[in-house]
């Protein structure tokens, strides 16, 4: 099956990072290289881009389809986490614009060895890349019911974190967890325990993204990213970040708001002692959301936020 990447909110992209030709860009999450091939076309043969990602497969497809633009762009393999290194190494500075969607592609969902749907038959993995040593499966099955409780509630805002939790330990002491499709009938058992009325969503996808997060480490990712990309940007430059739930979210917003300001002081110090100084203006003061057509067309897309800031 061929690995497939529906972009999201790609015109809103875009025209929120005010690319043009000769534009400088990195992208930190590549995927199959869908916002890759628009803003390529965008930036023209004068502009650069540099994508970066993990991901073995995502890699090879990337490269493929944005095969005629070789001379335009550098592709890394390595987590945006390391941004600042990446770019150092690549003399790649003062850049215009800065994307980081935190989504998953439709080609790791797809990819019934990963682990990442609901309905797959092969091992529950959820691994970005194969450098990284634990699995979601290590989790399920080696995790104490406490810590499972704590991730599900944390990462996945679930309600029912507790039992859930202590579901899968009954189950996993008679057998393992090894496939996504296995914990997903776990957690939808749940759920018909507690809730007579169906759910419009499938009731293992909160504890899906909660393991997806602890397994690639990505809340501690982005914190990290955030100051990086800002201190690479050029002035006027645009950093756009899609998030696809609440924690990312907000982190996000935490960021923004707070490095638009010049004080960060709590308000019960009437004296500024931080020294902080702002570095960003907040271009979009709520974020920017799919439209319902993109919806229909990419159910993926329901949960999408952007939110875009410019660098002072």
């Amino acid at each position: 099956m061929p690995y497939l990447h529906i972009p999201v909110l790609l015109e809103q992209i875009i025209s929120s990072l005010k690319l043009r030709l000769g534009s400088r860009i990195i992208d930190c999450t590549l995927g199959g290289g869908g916002h890759a091939e628009a803003i390529l076309k965008k930036i023209g043969k004068n502009g650069k881009y540099v994508g970066i990602d993990l991901d073995d497969k995502a890699h090879k497809a990337a490269k493929k389809r944005l095969a005629k633009y070789s001379n335009q762009m550098i592709l890394v393999k390595d987590n945006f986490k390391n941004l600042d290194a990446i770019a150092e190494k690549l003399k790649f500075k003062n850049i215009d614009a800065i994307l980081i969607d935190l989504g998953l592609s439709s080609g790791q969902l797809q990819d019934k060895d990963r682990g990442f749907s609901f309905f797959s038959e092969g091992k529950l993995d959820m691994r970005f890349g194969l450098q990284l040593e634990k699995t979601a499966g290590d989790i399920v099955n080696y995790y104490s019911q406490k810590d499972l409780q704590e991730i599900f509630k944390n990462y996945g805002e679930e309600r029912l974190a507790g039992p859930i939790a202590k579901n899968i330990v009954e189950v996993r002491k008679k057998e393992p967890i090894l496939s996504a499709n296995q914990l997903a009938d776990i957690a939808g058992r749940i759920y018909e325990r507690f809730y007579k009325k169906r759910s419009k969503i499938n009731p293992a996808t909160k504890i899906f993204q909660a393991l997806r997060i602890v397994t690639n480490d990505e809340i501690q990712n982005l914190r990290q990213a955030l100051p990086k990309a800002i201190s690479l940007l050029a002035p006027e430059g645009r950093l756009a970040i899609i998030s696809y739930h609440s924690l990312e979210d907000r982190i996000v917003k935490i960021f923004f708001t707070q490095e638009s300001r010049d004080c960060i002081c709590p308000i019960e110090i009437p004296i500024c002692t931080c020294c902080h100084k702002k570095s960003l203006k907040i271009i979009t003061k709520k974020p920017i959301l799919p439209s319902r057509e993109e919806i229909d067309s990419n159910h993926r897309a329901r949960s999408a936020k952007l939110r875009v800031a410019e660098k002072l």
